[in-house]
């Protein structure tokens, strides 16, 4: 058995319930097919990065599973068919599954009041003074180089 993540987009209205079952319904089909799921992480609702089926948002699901190719191809026919999936796309993985930090964030982190900037530190200045830093320094060794370059002229 493969290593697979499906990541599906449900319409925006679907909400409560009606979301619930659709999130079962997945889980059924893939314990369905065969599929040991690993684990389904509900993202929440966000802002698409461009307009899918004239919907500017959605609530993101992500499966992870181990299963076959026949049941994969299978489960999207299934999302394809569904109108409350607006798009869905699956990655085989390589390695083992690894939670992703992803989870949690959803409608709550773009309400959220901004995070404090942080302090500077030694380690993180201001790259602008620096420039000009290196610009002050740099000056005295190009007039040197233009005074030697004078006095070989002369000479």
């Amino acid at each position: 058995m493969r290593t697979y993540e499906t990541t599906i987009i449900i319409h925006p209205d679907t909400a409560g319930d009606v979301y619930t079952e659709v999130v079962d319904k997945f889980r059924g089909i893939l314990n369905e097919l065969g599929a040991n799921i690993l684990a389904v992480e509900e993202w929440g609702a966000r802002k698409l990065a461009y307009i899918i089926r004239k919907q500017e948002r959605g609530t993101y699901v992500l499966f992870a599973y181990e299963g076959n190719p026949d049941g994969i191809r299978e489960l999207e026919r299934r999302l394809r068919l569904d109108d409350k999936i607006i798009k869905f796309m699956t990655v085989q993985l390589e390695g083992n599954y690894e939670p992703s930090s992803f989870a949690g964030k959803g409608e709550e982190s773009e309400t959220a009041a901004p995070a404090p900037e942080k302090a500077p530190t030694e380690t993180s200045k201001p790259e602008q003074p620096k420039a000009v830093e290196k610009a002050e320094t740099e000056e005295p060794a190009a007039e040197k180089k233009s005074d030697e370059a004078e006095a070989e002229k002369s000479a």
